[in-house]
């Protein structure tokens, strides 16, 4: 009995190129999907809407074999009108010189006309539209370039919700998708678009409405937190307009400072990068890192000079009172003595009399103007304390009859401080505007990407060697953005237009004091070193 054998007919050339066909599509099917998600992934997570704008209309392009393609998003002005924003276009056979510009909704363009009714657009030839349609198309770019459209295909961009907030355009799909388009190449190149594009530009043009609304959410509450930031920095200078200008320019300042390390190829920077949400974070923390100081005593905060106002007006009125004193004082005793010598031998020692009042009252001013010195503020720890303690040794008789010192206790205190303008209670109130930066800033629910803010913010008064407040942070505890707002903030606190309290210090000068500090071990010299080379203290107004 003979075996037979079942045997496969051989691949004839027709099946051979069917396999080939279907491997060749499958493949292409394999790659659109890549590319779908490729956009995808990006829609969800690019933040830049300029960049995700371009990486999508270039996708789209190329799942489509498009030559050229345009993008329009739906706008709204202050008056509630709505328009169309001519947003980006790509061409890959001629060069595009391109500026954004607005068009109506309405039928008066192709791109106007999809806004408007939400209508997809299918051609074959854009220069032979038929008539039955309301719109016609601009040869204005084909006449200008030598460029020619034909085939085109345009979708809304429509949201889940039915609203549309864009238009896609897909102009000339190509055989050959690396081959260029033109006037004489145009017939040859180009052909209409597969019905097969049309569900998947859809798709596209679906999840791009989706993420362009949330991007202009996103935009939104940022524009939202970025007004209530400079609404809180207006308050902060509210309170004290003197020193107007300085949260922005310490931003500026340790921004520049973040963007030079940032740039930085020495051994110590090499390997640190500041990303888009740090350099963020960065900011916001140098606007907001004084904003404790609302917690402050507004007469502590503005003090200008060691005394308050009405201390040293008080001192002039006892002044003025001691003066009259002395004054009534001394015509008593000349009246006394006229009555007891007489009117000659009064008059012989007239010129005596007038000699001894005008010596205590020439006294009596140059106290007070010693007094007025010593009320001025200095940078550094100076004053002749031993002629204050001299002076406050003084002492008068009241109305009341009894003796009092010329200079008050209280006052006293206050005119031998030796630096600045603030005794050892009032510095402690200005410090605590940290722990209330900190206390403020922790309430806020920031956002994972800058959630450091608090941290940074509020350790931009801390000193490598722990002498710093509010928690005596020693240098690897400070966090490196807060060291460099620390160099920042003296900077701009030493180089200031003058204030009541000192006189701006030269450029040279606030970066000697920033050396000295420096060498001292209280702040990084590394980092004050790049401060200097990269001239960062030219980003601040007043450097």
């Amino acid at each position: 009995m003979s075996r037979r054998r079942n045997l496969a007919a051989p691949p004839t050339p027709t099946s051979l190129a069917r396999q080939a066909e279907l491997e060749h599509e499958l493949e292409r099917a394999r790659w659109e999907i890549e590319q779908l998600n490729e956009i995808g992934i990006a829609l969800s997570t690019e933040k830049d809407r300029e960049a995700l704008l371009r990486f999508m209309l270039q996708k789209c392009r190329e799942i489509t074999h498009s030559d050229a393609g345009s993008l329009y998003l739906i706008e709204e002005n202050e008056r509630a009108e709505r328009y169309l924003r001519f947003k980006i276009t790509q061409n890959d056979s001629v060069p595009v010189s391109f500026t954004e510009s607005l068009l109506p909704i309405d039928n008066s363009s192709l791109a106007g006309y999809v806004a408007g009714t939400g209508d997809e657009i299918d051609l074959d030839d854009v220069y032979r539209i038929p008539p039955a349609f309301p719109f016609r198309f601009n040869t204005q770019f084909d006449e200008d370039s030598g460029y020619r459209c034909k085939s085109m295909l345009m979708v809304p961009m429509k949201h889940p919700r039915g609203e549309i907030n864009g238009v896609i355009q897909l102009i000339n799909y190509k055989r050959d998708i690396q081959a260029r388009v033109d006037r004489q190449t145009v017939d040859d190149v180009v052909t209409t678009f597969p019905e097969q594009c049309r569900p998947m530009l859809r798709s596209v043009a679906s999840q791009a409405a989706v993420a362009i609304e949330n991007n202009r959410l996103y935009e939104s509450i940022e524009n939202l937190f970025e007004g209530f930031v400079r609404a809180s920095v207006g308050a902060i200078e509210s309170r004290d307009p003197t020193t107007s200008g300085h949260s922005f320019r310490v931003a500026d300042l340790t921004v520049g400072l973040a963007e030079a390390v940032d740039r930085a190829d020495s051994r110590l920077f090499r390997d640190i990068h500041f990303s888009r949400a740090e350099m963020k974070e960065i900011r916001y923390a140098s606007l907001l890192h004084d904003f404790g100081k609302v917690g402050v005593r507004e007469e502590v905060l503005v003090k200008a000079k060691k005394l308050y106002p009405r201390q040293l007006e008080l001192i002039r009125q006892r002044f003025a009172y001691v003066r009259k004193a002395l004054e009534h004082e001394q015509s008593e005793r000349k009246l006394a003595y006229l009555l007891a010598k007489g009117r000659a031998e009064f008059l012989s020692r007239q010129a005596e009399f007038q000699s001894e009042i005008d010596a205590q009252l020439s006294e009596l001013d140059e106290f007070l103007e010693f007094i007025v010195r010593c009320n001025e503020p200095t940078l550094l720890r100076e004053g002749n304390f031993t002629r204050l303690a001299e002076l406050a040794a003084r002492e008068f008789i009241d109305p009341a009859g009894q003796l009092q010192p010329l200079l008050a206790s209280s006052e006293m205190k206050l005119l031998s401080i030796d630096r600045g303008s603030l005794d050892d209670d009032e510095r402690l109130q200005i410090q605590s505007h940290v722990d209330h930066t900190q206390s403020f800033l922790r309430q806020i629910p920031w956002t994972k990407e800058i959630k450091n803010i608090p941290a940074i913010a509020s350790a931009h008064h801390e000193k490598l060697d722990g002498t710093g407040y509010p928690r005596s942070l020693a240098a690897p505890a400070i966090p490196l953005q807060s060291k460099m707002m620390t160099i920042s903030d003296i900077y701009d606190a030493l180089s200031a237009n003058d204030r009541p309290y000192k006189r701006a210090v030269p450029r040279e000068g606030a970066l000697e004091i920033l050396l000295d500090e420096a060498k001292r071990g209280l702040i990084d010299g590394d980092l004050l070193q790049l401060f200097r080379d990269a001239e960062i203290f030219r980003l601040a107004t007043n450097g």
